[in-house]
């Protein structure tokens, strides 16, 4: 059997989750991987059979999405000739986490893909998004359709869709709470983390900052960059999470019943809805640093409530079910 695994590049959630899925699905045969995208700094031990510019936007540093490097980083014409010329028909089961290349060229060539993403749980009604509506609706229904769907989210919204994957070596980790909080926020500058987080001299903390190359100290402020291995060992051993809108971090740090706080991107709205979701688990929500911002981070580090949660490891029976429900031959399964 040929699996042909499309992953989104924008973000470390989805190679994180993308490096549980890929030896499952090798079990099972021949797998040829296709990123696109951008802005991710952690990467697949394997090789890629496809690397793409896709489209991406990209992160900027006051809280938001930074629209003139998005716009100016665009290649439209490039990624309508990827996604007329990349052969498919080689392919026996096509599987996508929210990457358009694959995805389009499937619908172009009228064949068959799963969805296996968090992004995809939005095809339910009854996944939590704000009241109002927002125009980033038609991108979970248009930026990488599919023809089937098998959606992770902090909660079972619908019969489709699964609590977390959650990555064996987080898992394997053994929690502890050694008195620091860790930090990921990719759309702030370290600088102005530090600002903020300066004024919080009661306890010691941790940031990751995809910005910095080489660690440095400040007061009663740890930055490091990016490094799945240290962030993983920050986590463990850490109070609490601050952190931005994303999936798989909340994720993670929930099942190692670590308080988590939320900032979600300004003018991101999947953030938002993630945020919206993580609230009702009990998770802090802060919607922008500013004046009032350090005062909310003592509130929350001041309260001991953890979040408790059920993440079951599913992951392998869910990639079974998806081959043998989703491929289009059966010779894997005689």
């Amino acid at each position: 059997m040929k699996i042909l695994f499309g992953i989104q590049g924008t973000g470390n959630g989805h190679i994180s989750r993308a490096r549980e899925i890929v030896p499952l699905l090798q079990q099972y045969g021949e797998v040829d991987l296709l990123i696109s995208g951008t802005e991710a700094e952690v990467g697949l031990s394997q090789p890629l059979a496809y690397k793409f510019h896709g489209f991406s936007f990209v992160f900027g540093t006051k809280g938001g999405v930074d629209k003139w490097q998005t716009f100016k980083r665009m290649n439209l014409r490039q990624l309508k000739r990827d996604m007329h010329n990349l052969p498919l028909k080689q392919y026996d089961l096509i599987v996508n986490d929210f990457e358009p290349v694959s995805a389009w060229a499937c619908r172009l060539q009228k064949i068959p893909s799963v969805s296996l993403s968090h992004q995809c749980s939005f095809v339910s009604p009854n996944t939590p998004r704000p009241a109002r509506w927002n125009y980033a609706e038609w991108l979970f229904k248009y930026y990488s359709p599919t023809t089937h769907h098998i959606g992770f989210h902090f909660d079972r919204y619908d019969d489709f869709i699964h609590t977390p994957v959650i990555r064996s070596e987080i898992r394997q980790l053994e929690p502890s709470n050694q008195g620091h909080y860790a930090v990921y926020l990719p759309a702030y500058h370290d600088k102005t983390l530090v600002k903020y987080l300066s004024q919080v001299k009661e306890v010691k903390w941790q940031i990751f900052s995809k910005r910095q190359k080489t660690p440095y100290e400040t007061d009663n402020i740890q930055i490091f960059p990016v490094n799945n291995e240290a962030f993983n060992q920050s986590l463990a051993g850490c109070e609490g999470l601050l952190t931005g809108g994303g999936f798989e971090g909340p994720a993670e740090a929930m099942y190692l019943q670590k308080k988590v706080m939320m900032i979600p991107m300004s003018d991101q709205y999947e953030q938002q809805c993630n945020a919206l979701a993580a609230s009702k688990l009990g998770a802090e929500v802060v919607h922008g640093i500013n004046s009032n911002f350090v005062s909310r981070l003592k509130q929350w580090i001041a309260d001991d409530r953890r979040i408790l949660v059920d993440f079951p490891n599913e992951t392998a029976q869910i990639v079974d079910t998806m081959v043998k429900q989703y491929a289009r031959t059966q010779a894997v399964l005689a």
